[in-house]
């Protein structure tokens, strides 16, 4: 059997049998092994990329359902301090990378498929293809703007910190916001690019993505701006809750979802612009949209895990920016021995 650092096989590790089967021969995990410890150094850019690389893998996408509980059983069975006997490494950190990439981290529950980040590639690419393919008349604005809000929303609400209730009312408010945004940017500036460089109008999708990002991503998070997070100190001790510690993390979600966004969206066009001009590409145009959803993928491929990089996901705040309320009490019970909380930003 391979061992975890060797050249990865062209198929998956087989997960053993789901625990039910073979309750009677669990075997006690080696003392040194965690299962929810990260593979990579995460308070490095470099580590971080690695784990998303991982997670984002968009063939995880197409994992059985079976297969993903009982890589979730597996996981869960770890955490007991019980595998199945005869389980190698490589099978355990498989099981994990299924878990990580399916559920969600907060409520262990599993994500529709559509809102998971190993989705943001098949889903994206298509979508961002689309949208700077269908740029020219405002009908196919409005369509497609549409269309990739609704993706937005719906990833949005999937990886939100679930320990923040959103009601069905908020989720409404929220999309209908940020598709409102989304479409009276991109038609606004849509009418007036007509007469400016025809570049400018293939940037127009870049735009209304970004500003409706700006929207969609705190609204649909607003509970948590409201109500605040769970803060923790090192050890996962809760702590209370904090607004700010939201903000900081909102904040950086919208900051790597544009990111995501960029390369594709906005050095595309520039390809396009030029190659459009040969005749060879005059000839076939109705493989264009085509050909830039092809190349939105390659772009996505990279730059998926790459934004979710960009900060940690166990995000910290030192204890002098919290609300006063908040760093009253934690002082008051913990003294001077929290000089950070910590909080699961999201993504």
């Amino acid at each position: 059997m391979a061992g975890p650092h060797s050249v990865r096989r062209q198929d998956p590790p087989e997960l053993p049998s789901p625990p039910a089967q073979i309750h009677a021969k669990m075997a006690t995990v080696p003392h040194d092994f965690n299962i929810d410890a990260p593979r990579w150094d995460q308070s490095t850019f470099m580590g971080r990329l690695k784990h998303f690389l991982n997670i984002t893998d968009p063939r995880t996408v197409l994992v059985p359902e079976k297969e993903l509980d009982r890589a979730k059983t597996l996981v869960e069975a770890c955490r007991t301090g019980l595998v199945p006997p005869g389980s190698s490494l490589e099978q355990l950190l498989y099981a994990k990378k299924l878990y990580d990439s399916a559920f969600h981290p907060d409520s262990g529950e599993k994500m529709n498929f559509v809102g998971r980040m190993s989705f943001q590639v098949p889903g994206g690419m298509a979508l961002t293809g689309c949208m700077l393919q269908f740029y020219r008349t405002v009908p196919a604005v409005v369509f497609w703007q549409w269309v990739n809000q609704s993706f937005n929303a719906f990833v949005n609400y999937t990886n939100r910190n679930a320990a923040c209730p959103i009601s069905l009312k908020q989720i409404g408010v929220a999309y209908v916001t940020a598709t409102g945004t989304a479409l009276a940017t991109a038609v606004g500036l849509n009418l007036y690019t007509k007469r400016a460089p025809p570049l400018l109008a293939r940037w127009v999708p870049f735009v209304a993505v970004a500003a409706a990002n700006c929207v969609n991503i705190p609204m649909m998070r607003q509970q948590e701006i409201i109500n605040g997070v769970m803060v923790t100190d090192q050890d996962n001790n809760e702590l209370g809750h904090s607004r700010r510690a939201a903000v900081k993390g909102i904040t950086q979600v919208v900051v790597s979802r544009i990111t995501m966004a960029a390369p594709g969206m906005i050095i595309l066009p520039i390809i396009m612009e030029r190659l459009e001009k040969y005749p060879f590409m005059q000839r076939i145009r109705v493989l264009h949209g085509p050909l830039q959803v092809l190349v939105s993928g390659g772009f996505l491929l990279f730059m998926v895990p790459a934004a979710c990089a960009l900060f940690p996901q166990r995000c910290s705040l030192a204890l002098s920016n919290l609300e006063q309320e908040l760093r009253d009490s934690i002082v008051t019970k913990h003294g001077d021995k929290v000089p950070h909380v910590y909080f699961n930003k999201g993504l």
